[in-house]
């Protein structure tokens, strides 16, 4: 869309409009006295009480920029994960780390592949930079890399791969993330989105560390918004070669982090014990709550993350459509998947005890 002087007010770029915005889920259930949101893949654990306590603490210098390096976040991560600092960029939420390698790498008449049933982001990403984006079909609720390999053509630029993916749970085992990278061309970008990677426990997955250590062309990225509990702070990191910092870095804004969620970040990553108990938390009642429903007739996708995609019958009257609205006036809120390709699922973010047998409870009475 070319701006002309007939245009009665300013009009965004070609490209912008048609862009579908992102829908977060619902949060909230009017007149329902409790609600337990399970829309959002947030740990019922919350953060860190290191966490919490460096957050407080940073209070008391609110009128002092932040270190637009954010050095004590680096330098934490750089020592729980064992990697060089000077390859780790963080931003606010791995989503603007994610939209800045678009803006980076990608330009108009320039194509970036994501899988069918991948995060909506990377669509709006991908299109906010001018670029074409490219869907490769999944198998079975996970990512094919035949399919992805297949997609890829001279103007391909970016290859993005949740691993695991959300909304469906599952993941790539690192052999198979292997030979993805091993058929792409060099000058493509490969970004392995790890936001789920450390509820994982398979002897196969593997982030993508040993990838970005040993090539030019693979960038991981994390967040601090799953099992650290940071969400409402907006804290992502990147591990990437040096080049690709050096040229994100250069459009990246000054103070894109603030010194609470730096503070915060650097505390709940050193505290393993919460992590820990987060994990050991997640391997109790994923599989529990996977053999309730299952036991109640109902499809789950095999997950390894802090949520279950949880299919419906084909019954209109049993139908995700009106489990949605029977949940939430029960306090129940889960997210509809429609826009993801499943109109007929909703994702279940594992919650506290309560929050657990309550929703099998819930959805006991709904099927019959």
């Amino acid at each position: 869309m070319t701006t002309t002087l007939k245009d009665p007010r300013p009009t965004p770029k070609a490209g912008v409009l048609d862009i579908e915005a992102y829908v977060p889920g619902k949060e909230h259930a009017p007149g329902v006295a409790k609600v337990h949101k399970l829309s959002s893949n947030e740990t019922p654990l919350g953060a860190s009480r290191h966490a919490i306590e460096a957050y407080g603490a940073a209070a008391e210098r609110l009128e002092i920029y932040p270190d637009g390096q954010a050095t004590a976040l680096k330098k934490a991560i750089a020592e729980m994960h064992g990697l060089n600092a000077g390859n780790i960029l963080c931003g606010n939420g791995s989503d603007e780390l994610l939209g800045l390698l678009c803006q980076t790498y990608l330009a108009p008449g320039d194509e970036a592949i994501y899988t069918e049933h991948g995060f909506m982001v990377y669509k709006i990403y991908i299109m906010a930079a001018g670029a074409t984006p490219v869907v490769a079909k999944e198998k079975t609720e996970q990512a094919h890399v035949d399919s992805i390999l297949a997609a890829v053509t001279p103007r391909t630029r970016i290859v993005f791969l949740a691993n695991p993916n959300n909304p469906t749970g599952t993941y790539v085992p690192f052999e198979e993330v292997r030979r993805l990278h091993a058929g792409l061309p060099k000058n493509v970008l490969l970004v392995l989105d790890a936001a789920y990677a450390e509820y994982v426990r398979r002897n196969d997955y593997e982030a993508g560390v040993e990838l970005v250590s040993n090539f030019e062309n693979v960038v991981m990225t994390r967040t601090f918004s799953k099992i650290h509990g940071l969400a409402g702070l907006r804290i992502g990191w990147m591990f990437a070669p040096a080049h690709v910092i050096d040229a994100v870095n250069r459009i990246r804004g000054p103070f894109n982090m603030n010194s609470a969620a730096i503070a915060a970040g650097a505390a709940a990553i050193r505290d393993r014990a919460h992590v820990d108990a987060a994990v050991a938390f997640n391997e109790k009642w994923l599989p529990w709550l996977t053999e309730q429903l299952t036991a109640l007739g109902l499809r789950i996708t095999p997950s390894v993350g802090n949520f279950l995609l949880v299919h419906f019958p084909d019954d209109p009257a049993k139908s995700a459509e009106m489990a949605d609205p029977y949940l939430t006036s029960k306090g129940y809120i889960l997210r509809r998947v429609g826009g993801y390709g499943f109109p007929n699922a909703l994702r279940l973010t594992i919650g506290s005890e309560e929050a657990n047998r309550g929703v099998v409870a819930a959805l006991s009475e709904f099927l019959k």
